[in-house]
């Protein structure tokens, strides 16, 4: 199958459907790619993920799971100073492994640049254990602005497919920080779970949007979204309003999803995310400050829709076994040479991802992070009982 195109890199813009996480975040013109400053850590775990699932071998269908869980990866992008000589030599552009899809240099150069703030590449730490070693570097948090890199991650956009996408993000764990956080970085975090429903539950509202989620267009964004900000989840959610503050993601008769049909949503994402429990038990890995990313089709008409073109493929899937044996890859149905076959892909109702790996580690030996486990569980829960009211 032939790879996708890739779109001048003088098309992308800024991103629409940010709830929470860092500035600076991009998409192409057609809004399939993603694009995001991030750290090497966050590129090796996508790059050994999608190595790992590679390997045919019966071993690797774990991680040929795990992939299933996060977004697509499509590759990196370098980001450097235009002013700096030696750019060229920098610039990789986005690399795809499915398939050698290459940009332009000097585009890159002369309008990523523009878009995205430039950082200059982060000098090595000295080790502190050294003798005569500086000391740490005070820690200084970013408040959502644009992380120090000079890398960007290109992914699968999560929201691209949806008429009006409703975006919940999730932040999991009641520990949020990694053994080698800075003391003062360790202090903020434990005050905020013991703040929010992370020390509770696991997880607290990092951010959401919901078409039409509010009777007075005062509180509607240009789009007719209400916006729930950071503070909502961190001062306006407790133990005891969390699981209505996550069912106005889902139940707004305004947008025309009324009780029954919210009900069938939120059945369908708890087996989503119990599949997630079953993958991630499965890994030994540490993951602080991960999320649990859900988009719904917030427009009601449209989500019914959906799901009713999904009801329909599935029973041609069960009156002919050799199709339900064909291999899905993002959502086409492709057959054993790789070629997909047209009508396969029916419109999105909902996707569940776990994103975000900037302090994830290969923890061999240690077991599941039931710290993490923790918070997808709670996630899960929850939905499971607004699927029953």
């Amino acid at each position: 199958m032939a790879p996708p195109s890739l779109p001048h890199v003088d098309s992308l813009r800024d991103y629409g459907h940010a709830v929470a996480g860092h500035a600076g975040t991009l998409c192409d013109e057609d809004g399939k790619l993603f694009i995001k400053p991030c750290t090497e850590k966050e590129i090796n775990f996508y790059q050994t993920v999608q190595r790992e699932a590679s390997d045919p071998d019966a071993s690797k269908d774990k991680f040929r799971d795990l992939a299933d869980i996060i977004p697509v990866f499509m590759g990196t992008l370098m980001l450097a100073d235009p002013a700096d000589q030696r750019i060229g030599e920098a610039v990789t552009g986005i690399i795809s492994e499915a398939g050698g899809i290459t940009t332009d240099k000097t585009e890159i150069i002369a309008n990523v640049t523009e878009q995205i703030a430039t950082a200059a590449a982060g000098a090595p730490q000295p080790d502190p254990a050294a003798e005569g070693a500086p000391p740490e570097p005070e820690w200084v948090p970013t408040n959502g602005g644009k992380i120090k890199t000079d890398t960007a991650i290109v992914l699968e956009n999560m929201s691209h497919g949806f008429k009006k996408p409703n975006i919940l993000d999730l932040k999991l764990g009641v520990r949020l920080h990694a053994d080698n956080a800075p003391a003062k970085k360790k202090q903020k975090m434990e005050k905020l779970s013991a703040e929010t429903t992370h020390g509770t539950h696991g997880f607290r509202i990092a951010g959401m949007k919901t078409y039409r989620g509010s009777d007075d267009p005062s509180q509607l964004d240009e789009d007719g979204f209400m916006i729930y900000d950071k503070d909502f989840g961190r001062t306006l959610v407790t133990e005891d309003n969390l699981a209505g503050a996550v069912g106005k993601f889902v139940f707004n008769e305004a947008a025309g999803i009324d009780k029954e049909l919210g009900m069938a949503v939120c059945n369908g994402i708890a087996h989503e995310i119990d599949n997630m429990v079953h993958v991630l038990s499965e890994h030994e890995l540490t993951m602080y400050s991960a999320s649990l990313l859900i988009v719904l089709e917030g427009e009601g008409e449209a989500l019914r829709h959906a799901i009713q073109r999904n009801n329909e493929e599935a029973e041609l899937w069960e009156k002919d076994p050799a199709l339900a044996a064909k291999r899905v890859d993002s959502g086409i149905v492709l057959d054993e040479d790789g070629e997909s076959f047209a009508g396969a892909e029916a419109p999105k109702m909902y996707s569940v991802k776990l994103i975000d790996f900037a302090h994830v580690d290969w923890a061999p030996g240690q077991g599941p992070d039931e710290n993490l486990l923790k918070g997808v569980r709670s996630v899960k829960d929850i939905f499971e009982e607004l699927g029953r009211e």
